[in-house]
């Protein structure tokens, strides 16, 4: 015999629903093969349902599309960071800039690698530190400024790139809280289309043949799934 199963997609519950909901508004009151009041309570859930899926997909959008323009920020952020810090091991190698000036930028003194740059929170570390740094080494009287690039440069595409990172976390709080709100009315969902099922299978239960009444009840979102090894004329 074929065996029914719930749908596990918010798609999926949502065809369900709507199954049911329209073909019961193809018939009489006294008609339906589920009852009044579930009818209702599935109408008005899909409402909410419906809505918690577009404002989701809608937060998703917005992130997604913020997201691309951020990268480009992020990547010149990097750039711009990774350059200063190269040219600044550079003018300690030529005695330009004391070595020990390089503890300003939170820097180790006797290592010339560049920071790892790879991840967006380091890059909003080390910007910091670095304009911090150079800041305080112009007030100590440490040495001209560094140019090509110059902190005024480096510091525009920070902030250009702090502004977005801190934007994109909001997104993704407010994407998360969508999705979370749509999760928390999965249940209920299935919930409904549990109780719909099992009153529409009670009210076709002596039809027969059986595929018949297999057929009826899929009108009404039934979603029936056969074995492996069994094949719908198996059903009579």
């Amino acid at each position: 015999m074929p065996y029914r199963r719930l749908p596990n997609t918010d798609l999926a519950r949502v065809r369900a629903l709507k199954s049911a909901v329209e073909r019961c508004d193809k018939y009489n009151v006294y008609d339906l093969a589920i009852s009044l009041k579930t009818l209702t309570e599935a109408k008005n859930f899909l409402l909410r349902f419906e809505g918690a899926q577009a404002y989701y997909k809608q937060c998703y959008d917005n992130q997604s599309r913020a997201s691309r323009k951020h990268q480009a920020n992020v990547k010149m952020a990097r750039l711009f960071i990774s350059h200063f810090i190269q040219v600044l091991n550079m003018a300690v190698l030529r005695a330009e800039i004391k070595k020990s000036h390089k503890e300003l930028y939170d820097l180790p003194v006797d290592n010339f690698n560049v920071p790892d740059l790879t991840s967006e929170a380091a890059i909003a570390e080390w910007g910091a530190k670095i304009i911090e740094g150079e800041r305080k080494r112009q007030a100590a009287g440490g040495g001209a400024p560094i140019y090509n690039p110059t902190i005024a440069k480096v510091k525009v595409h920070y902030d250009i790139f702090m502004e977005g990172y801190v934007r994109q976390k909001e997104l993704q709080t407010i994407t998360g809280r969508s999705l979370e709100g749509l999760a928390a009315m999965r249940d209920t969902a299935d919930e409904i289309i549990l109780d719909i099922w099992n009153q529409v299978e009670k009210k076709f239960e002596e039809v027969q043949p059986n595929e018949k009444r297999l057929d009826m009840c899929r009108e009404y979102g039934v979603v029936y799934y056969y074995r492996s090894n069994e094949k719908p004329e198996d059903a009579f």
